[in-house]
Formats: C-alpha cells, structure tokens, sequence
C-alpha cells in the first residue's frame, strides 16, 4: 500500500479499469496522482484495443477532492493555469467512452471528475457533494458547470452554496449519475456497462460521445449541424456497412473499429 497513492491499470478484454488506491488520504486527488490518472487515461484512449475506460475508486470512497496540503502551497498563477489545471483538460478531452464506478464519498474534484464521465454508476452508499464554499473557496475542475447543467440551478445553487450531499437515489432522480446497482455490486455493473459499450464500433461509439457533449457546448442549430456532420462520418465506415449488413442478414457484426 503506497503513501502516496497509485493507480491500479486493470486490462479487460476491450476495456481497462483504473482504480485510485490512496486510502491513507480518503482518495485525494493529489497533483501526483491526478498526473498518473491522466497519463494512464490518455494512454488508454490512444491503445485501439481499448474502447471504454472505467474509473473507479474504493468501497468507502471514490475520490476526496483536492489534497489541502498541496492546494494550501499552491500560488495563484498555478491554480489558474499550473499542472493541475492541465491534466483536468487532458481528462476531458478523452475521446474513449468513461465510465465512472462511484461508491461511498465522491466529493469535490472526485465528484468533478465523476461528471466528467459520459456513465455514471454509483452503489446505494453515494454521498455525493461540492463542499468547497466550506473552505472559502468554490469548484475548481468544472463543478459549476456541470452539476447545473444535470440538476438544475436551484439544487446546484444549494449544493454549492449549503454544502448539501446527494445520496445515491438522490443523484439518480436528478440525472448526476446514470445507474445504481445492487449493494456490493457497483464495480462490476460498471465493467459491464464498460463491456456493452465495447462490444460495439469504436468508431459510431468515439462519434456518438462527440456528438452528445457537443449538445451541452453550443445551441440546438449548431448541435443538430454538427450531429449531421459526425452521423455523416460514421455513415463512410466500415462498420457502418457491416453493421447494416449484419442487420439485414440477422447475424451478429464483425466489427473492424474502421
């Protein structure tokens, strides 16, 4: 068990989990370890064998937010545009399908970066929340953004501003997570999700995340042209021929991810 945190790369069979392991610190995101979650995730979005990424964290806690030692040595200059900052870009510009295996605390940057994934599936144990307003301070990685845009102003305005934390059910009703599974069960209703999304054409999956998150980045004129631009796209691949084809000849596709 390491002092300072790893993360665990576990190779599936068309997908990769990375787990955080920092148990002495509740899974806070230190600069190191969001350093090496970035450069695995990236690593894992350029492998073309790997077409999902789950990113998981403990039983008791995915992710902790900040580690407040190092964010108490940090400068301005640093917060706005250090390492940090960089490596939350380099985790939101993954092309790769995420998927998030939340269970007990998500709070702060681990709820920002549980946001960040395109499925979210959290255990009934969810305690979810943005407690940074506590600290004199207000979310850093894109929490202001993203929590809006799932729940609503109102309820984001009061996690944001009361501190308030969403239990699992909570989370679900409001659209912050995706699934909740049966208690014990959340890795392994992630990693099959991972494996549904897998067992499908990277190409139509890679476009099909694009198009989404285009929706909630500009207006509906834009979005509706820049989906019939990547339908476009996927229309020109391989699998979409074998995809058609299989169809009609109702047999399973072979898949070339080309």
């Amino acid at each position: 068990m390491s002092d300072v945190g790893v993360i665990h790369v576990v190779p599936r069979d068309g997908w990769v989990v990375l787990r955080i392991d920092h148990p002495a610190a509740r899974n806070a995101l230190t600069d190191d370890l969001l350093q090496a979650l970035a450069d695995h995730a990236e690593a894992a979005d350029r492998d073309p064998e790997v077409r999902a990424i789950v990113l998981a964290g403990s039983e008791r806690v995915f992710a902790s937010g900040a580690d407040l030692r190092s964010l108490a040595r940090r400068t301005a200059m640093a917060a706005m545009d250090g390492d940090r900052t960089r490596n939350w870009s380099r985790l939101r510009g993954l092309s790769t399908p995420t998927v998030a295996a939340v269970s007990g605390y998500c709070l702060g940057g681990g709820a920002e970066l549980a946001m960040m994934c395109d499925v979210v599936v959290a255990s009934p144990s969810l305690k979810l929340g943005l407690p940074e307003t506590a600290l004199g301070l207000l979310p850093g990685a894109g929490g202001t953004q993203m929590l809006p845009r799932a729940v609503g102003k109102a309820v984001a305005m009061d996690m944001v501003l009361t501190g308030r934390v969403l239990s699992a059910d909570e989370a679900l009703a409001m659209g912050v997570v995706s699934r909740v599974s049966e208690e014990g069960a959340w890795l392994e209703l992630a990693e099959e999700v991972a494996a549904t999304i897998a067992s499908r054409s990277s190409v139509a999956q890679r476009l099909a995340k694009q198009a989404v998150r285009t929706a909630f980045e500009t207006g509906l004129g834009a979005g509706v042209e820049a989906e019939r631009a990547l339908f476009t796209a996927a229309f020109s691949s391989d699998d979409a021929t074998e995809g058609v084809a299989a169809f009609l000849d109702k047999r399973p596709p072979t898949w070339t991810h080309r």
